[in-house]
This record gives structure tokens, sequence and C-alpha cells, in this order.
């Protein structure tokens, strides 16, 4: 029994949202448990549930497991728990000094036993690994092995997810996702389910499951990180308000955390709370320095006029990406969204293209990629990535809009006018610094002419869908797409791209 539960254990540490469903019961622990749960003891409650763990009972288990392996070097399991306790730590704190420490351990646990002698939990430490360093090839190879050894193993597939939602295999990823499901009907996999229904399309069926998740969360972690969710998702709907709300219960329940202020941060923006904004972009940056916190501040800054609080917090983008880049991580995608509309669009254009090119389609990578080549004067070429940006299923705002002036660019105005519509009415404050472009672009192309349209293009088809499934069975409302605005006649002259921004 003592043996399962310590397997059952060092499996959740290594699966999950992100990174891990976290903190485990691992080798030479519980023989005499404490009478009241210090931090390890918190950490392996988290354990039972899947949930995350909080920081300081992160590193009272990296700090126990280095003890424990100086005098047990041969154990690898301990090897594989302290790998992926290293990982969670730098995707917790974007601190990624701690991969290649993660990376040494889990090569430790490897070398004692193989994979191919069936080292499950330290290929899913791999896995999650690549996934940290947007490695996501490398985390399906590794994803995979996992599964194939251990198909009921159901901590792995949320690490499969997200290497194939890296790739843009949005077909595996249901796929995987389907399974999930069938092995296990908990918070962590209902949030993983609720990104991936997100990824379809499927609004409601995303907030009905995440909402599920939320309300089930056992552990403050899994609760924070359960209701962030739920602002993310009304933050893509354009109900600022709401966000904010679900933000703060997060924060509620973990005051520090950072994803959560940073998108508060975001929420506020749009509710014109800038100063508020900026504060809690600052502590979000304290505690967690992603480069993606530093470019969404950039820009509220440039928004202000406060040209040079902006340059500042476009150089802390370079420089973490420049640190992350050290130690294994790609930020090609920050990177390139960031010279896109700030610096060089040609060098954007070359270093996306390079990650496409090696085989990462996710719609993210084919929406900065599209957008990096209009910027760079491209935009016939650009399209091609735009539609597939727009075409999988994600309703995004921003998506929207750069499709939108890459239409307007090559004088296809009845499709820009669609889809810069599309994009206000899907969150009409997406961008302190583009969401006003967006405006100001639909007022410049003007109305539709009256008599029908001359130039409508082909409507796009939509995607058919079968009603989702509550874990209880009962069908899940679905999300019909909008209708599509009809095309106008060509207004003359056309407004140029550099005068909305694009």
């Amino acid at each position: 029994m003592r043996d399962h539960v310590k397997n059952a254990a060092v499996s959740l540490l290594v699966g999950a949202t992100l990174v891990a469903g976290v903190i485990a019961l691992a080798p030479g622990w519980g023989e005499d448990p404490p009478s009241a749960p210090g931090p390890a003891g918190r950490a392996m409650a988290a354990a039972g549930s899947g949930a995350p763990a909080a920081p300081a009972d992160l590193a009272a288990l990296i700090e126990d497991r280095e003890k424990w392996l100086k005098d047990h070097p041969r154990d690898e399991e301990a090897w594989a728990v302290l790998g992926a306790a290293y990982v969670q730590r730098g995707m917790r704190l974007a601190r990624p000094e701690q991969f290649p420490k993660a990376e040494r351990a889990l090569k430790k646990s490897l070398d004692v036993v193989p994979a191919d002698k069936g080292n499950v939990e330290a290929m899913a430490g791999m896995a999650a690994l690549a996934n940290a360093r947007r490695d996501f090839a490398g985390a399906r190879e590794w994803g995979e092995r996992a599964v194939k050894r251990k198909p009921k193993r159901w901590t792995t597939y949320p690490l499969l997810i997200d290497a194939y939602n890296g790739l843009g295999d949005y077909k595996a990823a249901a796929r995987a996702m389907d399974r999930l499901l069938e092995l296990n009907s908990g918070p962590e996999a209902m949030g993983t389910a609720a990104l991936v229904y997100r990824d379809r399309g499927w609004r409601e069926d995303a907030a009905a499951t995440a909402h599920d998740a939320a309300a089930n969360a056992e552990h403050p972690e899994q609760k924070a990180a359960a209701l962030y969710r739920m602002g993310e998702f009304a933050w893509e709907r354009g109900e600022p308000a709401e966000a904010i709300a679900h933000y703060d219960a997060a924060l509620r329940s973990r005051r520090d955390h950072h994803a959560s202020l940073a998108g508060r941060a975001r929420a506020l923006a749009a509710l014109g709370r800038t100063d508020e904004a900026l504060r809690d972009y600052q502590a979000a940056q304290k505690g967690r320095p992603l480069p993606a916190y530093a470019l969404e501040a950039g820009e509220l800054y440039q928004s202000l006029g406060l040209d040079g609080d902006a340059r500042l917090q476009y150089e802390r983008l370079r420089e973490g990406a420049a640190e992350a880049a050290k130690h294994g991580v790609d930020s090609t995608l920050e990177l390139g969204r960031y010279e896109a509309d700030h610096g060089s669009p040609e060098t954007a254009a070359r270093r996306l293209q390079a990650q496409w090119d090696k085989g990462r389609h996710s719609v993210d990578m084919a929406d900065a990629l599209g957008w990096a080549l209009h910027r760079a004067g491209r935009s016939q070429q650009a399209l091609e990535f735009a539609r597939k940006a727009t075409d999988e299923g994600r309703r995004s705002a921003l998506f929207s809009y750069h499709r939108g002036e890459i239409e307007r660019a090559l004088g296809q105005y009845g499709a820009a006018r669609r889809h810069l519509e599309e994009a206000v009415r899907t969150n009409p404050d997406f961008s302190p610094l583009w969401a006003p472009k967006a405006k100001e672009a639909l007022e410049a192309l003007g109305e539709p002419p009256e008599g029908g349209p001359r130039d409508l293009e082909r409507p796009e088809r939509q995607p058919v869908r079968t009603p989702a499934r509550t874990p209880a069975g009962t069908p899940a409302a679905s999300s019909a797409a909008p209708a599509p605005t009809p095309a106008p006649r060509s207004p003359s002259p056309s407004p140029s791209p550099s005068a909305s921004g694009s």
C-alpha cells in the first residue's frame, strides 16, 4: 500500500497543467508523520488531489529530496521528484535557471532506471521540462513514450495536451483530452478540458467546465489556478469587470498568484483604471518576471504617451528572453510580437518562420508570423497565416484585428470590415494600444454600400461540432459563430496600413 501511494504521488508531481499536479510523497517520507502538517505535510496533501504546491512547500520538498539523495543516490524516484519540482519552481516563479538543475536530476533518474526499463516518472518529468522550454516536439516524444508504458496514468495526458497544442495538433489534443476525462474527472482534468474547449471555440462549454473545476478545487493553489482560468475566459469574452471579480477571488485564495495579478492589470486597463493596472503589472513582474508581462506593461505605458517607461519595459523583455535562452527556453513568440510592432518586423518574421519550419504550428505562432510578415511588407504571404490563426476555432480579438488589417492592406475591404468588427465585438478593449487602432480602421472603411455587396468573399466554412458533455453527462451549451458581415464596395482612396497601426 505504501508503495502504491508513493508511486501515485510521484506521478502527480510530474503531471497536470503547469507541469505537475504536484507535490509528492517520496521515498523516506512518512515513517513517523508529524501530528500537525508542516510544509512537507501540506505538499503531501496537495499531491493527493493533483493540486499545485505553494512555493514554500515546493522549496521544502526540494530541500528534503536533496538531503535524501546525498545518502541514497540510486533512488530513481527521488531524482524524478526532485527534477519535476525544479521544473515547477522554474515555471511558477519564472526562474529558468531551475531548468538545467531539473534536467540533471531527471537524467540521473534515467541513468539509474532507463526509459526502456519503465521509468515513467522521469519520462513525464522530461516531457514537463520540454514543455517549459517550448520544445513541444520533445515533450510530445517523451509524453507518448510515457503513455505507451502506462496508458492509465492520467497525469501524463495534460503534458501531452500542452505539447500537441504547442505544435498546433489540435485533433491529437482533443483525443488526449477525451482519454484524460475517461481516467479522471477531478478539477485538474476539468481545467485542462476547459482550455481545450476554448481552443475549439466552444466558449459556453469552456466556461461551464472551468466553473466545475473551480467549484471542486480543494486546495488554495488549485482554487487560485481555476479562478484565474475563469478570469481569462471572461477577459477573452470582453467582460473586464467579471474578469476582475474572478482574479480577485483567485488572489483571495493565493495573494501571490502572479498570473492573476497580470490578468487583473489587463482588465483594469480596459476599464481605464490605469494607475491600478500599472501597480498590478509591477507586482506581477516582481514575483514572476515573464517577457509577456513586460510586453503588456510596455504597451500600456506607450498608450499613455509614457514612451520612456515603455522602453524600460521592452528592455526588460529583451533581457528576460536572453536570460531564459541561456537555460534552454525559447522566447521566440514574445520576441516576435515585440519586434513586429516595436522593433524590426523582418527580424520577427525570420525568427518566427524558423520556428514554424520546425513544426510549431499553433494558432499563436500563426498569428504572430502572419502579423510580422504584414508589418514587413509581405501582406499577401501574411494572409495565409492569419487565416490559419482565425480558422482553427479560438475566438481572439487580437487575431481578428490582425487578419482584418492584413485584408485591408490587400484591398479586401469586405473581409477586412468583417474581421475588424469581429475583433471589436469579441473584446472592444482587447489592447490599450491596438483596440483603438481597430476602431479607427473600421471608421476609415466606412459603411457597407447600399444595394448589397459587390466584392463578397466566399464565406469561411465553420467547423462542425458535437456538443461536449459535462462530467455528469449533461450536454453543455454550444457557442455559435457570428454571421459574417456583408462586404462593402472598396473605399477610395484606401487608408494606409501605417495609419492604423498595422
